[in-house]
């Protein structure tokens, strides 16, 4: 008998999903041919938040593999729109001639975002966030502009936010409600969240209202104007204020579309021969936006595909489970509460958490909780049951686990009790209705004993990602071992399954000394690696094997290849090095010389006490390079992931507050740790004394002088999360803080993760571990330190002299700028 065909427009989560649970069913019924305007396959859209941040990749987003379709026959079209339906003749034709006829027609189309419809929302720099393209936009934008202006403070709008400010743009949220996430959250866990978010340096401007996008000089967007007459500066505008279904082929084709395709209870729309799910869709007046909906759709979709005939699907009682920038909510029901309601209410802003139960004739008619999210599946159960809760109402607001206890509500417990006390039909993940008896089960019976096997085997914190740590403690708890204290292994990328740690230590132990043969023996899963994983490589092979290992400039960002920091404008600005902010009459002529002979537009004296000359073309870099070199200056290294400054303030030569000569130490220090590569930025400071000018307690090695000798600080940061430092040790005499710094420094090289700042790296492996290793085993800082003087120095030259003389050693001579 011969296969129908099933064609299937939209290749985005609700539609594969229904070829999945089809598949499954009835897998030999039909031919099945996939269209998708976008030229990526099946990838799970609510990620693309991590993507924009910088914590996943597109790869690892991608739910279904080009390997998936081949592998059930499947035909996929990549970019391809289809833009008509030829009903009676039972076709469809894409947007480059591309037909395909069909006995069954799927429509899974979803939505569009939202463009406000003001002056300039066509400008150049406006973007929506709904897909790939608009995640590679921001991305783009953020590499060469400083302002970004998100409108919308929902979901979507504080995910960009977050992303965009991870990515070092300064970003304005603008709301028209009076607080943030108004459909999700009420006012006070509103509060709580925007107090978390501006900590982070997001700004926010609520009840505002957008007059019209302003047009700059170069025809980009360059503000948002209000309706009360402010302005906010935008080199990028995110559009994140909703979505609508994508209807339009369906309306051309003559299907019925209110605010959707609208479907029945079968999902079939007026033609029987069609079906639609998803985004896209209106059923019963409804058009759901969040994934259980859309899956429980295309489960009944894909029974009536497979002609049985029982599917019925009647709506979803739907709840909100989000992680904000890592931060748990979840509501349900009539959180807000009114008339004939009556609210239970915990608030502890300073552990920052916040649950809300209203109940109306005895049943819980609503939940917000924040933070504290693990028995928002229970609430859900109750308000989907309509439970009577008189017995323990006075327990209700402490979770599940407290029901029945013998205390009058108690505390509120631990996690991993409460989540253990749960019922086998407690529902685990929302979005793919997947039980805690389910996850359980296929942990023990198939032997599972990773995340990413459950995901696999249950779907389980496959899609949106907030039930990850729940599916984690059950994992832990289902296989032995407490989760708090179980290894995490994260791959360095997708290339590979092993972590830094093991990489870093099968380089040392295994002698591998090339790219080629670290990929080799550790069995890389790409020829070449990937942009994540060939920048750390290069650095580790690196720092392993010093005068031996040659540096791969082709696995250097653009920064360090052109030895310049490239600018939103792609002009490059150009910084020597001025060991501790000195410089002589001679030094400050030359670099006037090269600016006039280079048209420099712009000079700026720098925090970190240099000279920085903007605009300079890439193609004048090597020859001004040269200028400089003659006359003694060594790069500044402001582009790389290195030595960056040595801050420094007078000290006791001019300061009358000063104790010790820190200017001095701040060049000795200079001199030691110049042309450093190291895991990320590297900064240090020495104040002259505790009134800390050098903002010596903010730095990633910072040293603070008094009467005795020097406080020495390790960890510190001063960007976006900003880190004090913690103390280290005392030292007497200069020539220990020299050690000091020479041991850290190194064991900062050789322990941690490329791309990690010395702050996170102290917090992840503690404080009594670099003391250990720095402080209390003598032997241990010495040859660190001797190994970090090695590793600088080739040969045993004057600092003073290399300078004077022009001379590029180390590992970044000569200065060579590539493409």
């Amino acid at each position: 008998m011969a296969r129908m065909k099933l064609v299937l427009v939209g290749n985005g989560m609700a539609g594969i999903r229904t070829l999945e649970e089809l598949l499954k069913s009835a897998p030999d019924m039909y031919d099945i041919t996939v269209f998708g305007d976008e030229p990526h396959p099946n990838y799970n859209r609510i990620m693309l938040s991590p993507v924009l941040a910088g914590e996943q990749t597109v790869e690892q987003i991608v739910l279904n593999g080009r390997d998936w379709y081949a592998g059930h026959g499947i035909a996929l079209h990549t970019g391809k729109r289809v833009v008509k339906i030829d009903r009676g003749n039972r076709f469809v034709e894409a947007d480059d001639g591309t037909r395909a006829s069909y006995d069954r027609l799927l429509l899974a189309t979803g939505s569009k975002p939202f463009i406000l419809p003001v002056p300039g929302a066509d400008l150049d720099g406006v973007v929506g966030f709904r897909d790939i393209a608009d995640v590679d936009h921001m991305i783009r934008a953020s590499a060469q502009y400083k302002h970004a202006v998100v409108i919308g403070g929902g979901l979507l709008g504080l995910e960009a936010a977050n992303g965009l400010k991870q990515r070092g743009m300064e970003v304005s949220v603008v709301h028209i409600g009076d607080w943030l996430l108004e459909r999700q959250l009420d006012e006070p866990a509103a509060r709580l969240l925007q107090q978390n978010l501006e900590a982070k340096g997001l700004k926010f401007l609520l009840r505002k209202q957008t007059r019209e996008l302003v047009r700059g000089e170069s025809g980009r967007v360059c503000a948002v104007q209000f309706k009360d007459g402010e302005t906010a500066p935008a080199d990028l505008v995110v559009m994140a204020v909703g979505i609508r279904p994508n209807t339009a082929l369906a309306e051309s084709a003559g299907l019925q579309c209110q605010r959707g395709i609208v479907v029945n209870d079968t999902m079939q729309t007026f033609d029987p021969r069609i079906y639609a799910v998803g985004e896209c869709v209106n059923h019963r007046g409804i058009a759901y936006g969040l994934v259980a909906p859309l899956f429980e759709q295309a489960k009944v979709c894909a029974n009536h595909l497979a002609e049985h005939g029982v599917g019925i699907y009647r709506g979803s009682m739907t709840s909100t489970k989000l992680k904000v920038t890592g931060i748990d909510l979840f509501s349900a029901g009539n959180f807000m509460g009114g008339e004939g309601t009556e609210e239970i209410v915990f608030q502890d802003p300073g552990r920052g958490a916040y649950k809300k139960l209203v109940l109306q004739d005895n049943k819980l008619a609503g939940a917000c909780l924040y933070g504290d999210t693990l028995d928002g599946a229970w609430y859900f159960e109750l308000m989907r049951d309509g439970t009577d809760v008189s017995d323990f109402r006075d327990k209700l607001l402490f979770g599940r686990h407290h029901i029945g206890d013998s205390g009058a509500g108690g505390g509120l417990g631990d996690e991993k009790t409460r989540l253990l006390a749960m019922p086998d039909s407690a529902e685990i993940c929302g979005c793919n209705g997947v039980c805690k008896g389910d996850i359980v089960k296929s942990i023990r019976d198939k032997k599972l004993f990773t995340l990413d096997e459950v995901r696999a085997h249950t779907k389980a914190s496959a899609s949106c990602g907030s039930c990850t740590g729940l599916v984690e403690t059950l994992l832990a708890a289902t296989v032995g071992g407490d989760y708090s204290t179980a290894p995490s292994k994260k791959p360095l990328c997708g290339c590979t399954e092993h972590t830094h740690d093991e990489i870093r230590a099968a380089i040392a132990e295994q002698g591998l000394k090339t790219m080629a043969d670290t990929m080799q023996a550790l069995g890389w899963q790409t020829p070449d690696g990937c942009n994540k994983c060939r920048p750390a490589l290069n650095y580790y092979l690196l720092c392993a094997w010093p005068g031996e290992y040659r540096d791969d400039a082709q696995s250097r960002f653009i920064n360090e290849r052109a030895h310049g920091n490239i600018q939103k404008d792609g002009s490059f600005s150009v910084v020597p090095r001025m060991f501790g902010g000195l410089c002589t009459p001679a030094e400050l002529r030359a670099i006037a010389d090269v600016a006039d002979k280079f048209q420099v537009p712009e000079m700026k004296v720098t925090g970190g006490q240099r000279i920085d000359l903007f605009g300079v073309k890439k193609e004048d870099l090597p020859a001004m390079w040269q200028d400089l070199s003659a006359a003694g200056f060594v790069s500044g290294h402001a582009y790389g992931k290195a030595m960056r400054t040595v801050k420094t303030c007078v000290g006791a030569k001019w300061c009358r507050f000063g104790t010790q000569d820190s200017t001095g130490l701040g060049v000795k220090l200079e001199e030691l740790t110049w042309g450093s590569w190291m895991p990320h930025k590297f900064k240090l400071a020495v104040s002259g004394c505790p009134r800390n000018c050098a903002e010596a307690t903010i730095k990633d090695f910072g040293v603070v002088c008094v009467d005795s000798g020097y406080e020495l600080h390790i960890g510190g940061n001063g960007g976006i999360k900003v880190r004090v430092t913690d103390l280290l040790c005392r030292v007497a005499t200069e020539e220990e803080v020299l050690e000091y710094c020479a041991a850290f420094t190194q064991l900062y090289r050789e322990e941690a993760h490329y791309l990690e700042r010395t702050a996170p790296w102290v917090e992840r492996v503690g404080l009594a571990h670099v003391k250990a290793r720095v402080v209390e085993d003598e032997a241990s800082r010495k040859a660190l330190a001797e190994r970090f003087r090695l590793s600088q120095e080739p040969a045993q030259v004057d600092p003073w002299k290399e300078r004077t003389e022009g001379a590029l050693t180390r590992e970044f001579t000569p200065i060579q700028v590539s493409a």
